[in-house]
């Protein structure tokens, strides 16, 4: 702002401020052109690689299908890919720790799109707006004094 104006005529000769444009997201690789990301839900981590392939998901060395046996958290792994139309194209490398089998397969899936929009940052918009790149925040309440867990007090007895 080195420019002073003094009255309203000299506020049409100030060239306008031109507005910060959308940050443009570039392909984020490492030396063996691979995407890394970081995902996570509840207590669960998940490191995710993603490498162009025949489509085939590992997690913690084991094919997903068998280290997730519900279909449901089968289907939870695949939401971006599907949603990406993608199937196929990439192969995924997952290791996972903590936390329980649901919460596992949440930080899978938000780690695929995370290492997903890292190799190819056009599918930023279809992945946000499907919200797999929004870490779900929730987590379990602590356990309170004087209660018998978070919010449950115990049992009243008149007697």
């Amino acid at each position: 702002m080195a420019e002073t104006i003094n009255s309203l005529e000299d506020l049409g000769t100030v060239a306008p401020v031109v507005a910060n444009e959308a940050p443009v997201h570039v392909q984020k690789l490492d030396k063996e052109g691979r995407a890394y990301a970081t995902g996570k839900r509840k207590n669960a981590i998940a490191r995710v690689w993603v490498k162009p392939g025949s489509g085939k998901i590992t997690v913690n060395g084991k094919d997903y299908n068998a280290f997730f046996a519900r279909p449901v958290l089968q289907m939870i792994l695949q939401q971006p890919i599907v949603a990406a139309s993608r199937v196929d194209q990439y192969d995924v490398v997952a290791t996972v720790s903590g936390g329980g089998l649901s919460g596992q397969a949440g930080a899978v899936r938000h780690g695929i799109s995370q290492a997903l929009t890292h190799y190819e940052p056009e599918l930023r918009a279809v992945l946000k707006k499907g919200g797999f790149l929004t870490r779900d925040s929730r987590v379990v309440e602590r356990k309170k004094y004087g209660k018998a867990k978070a919010r449950r007090s115990f049992q009243f007895s008149k007697r």
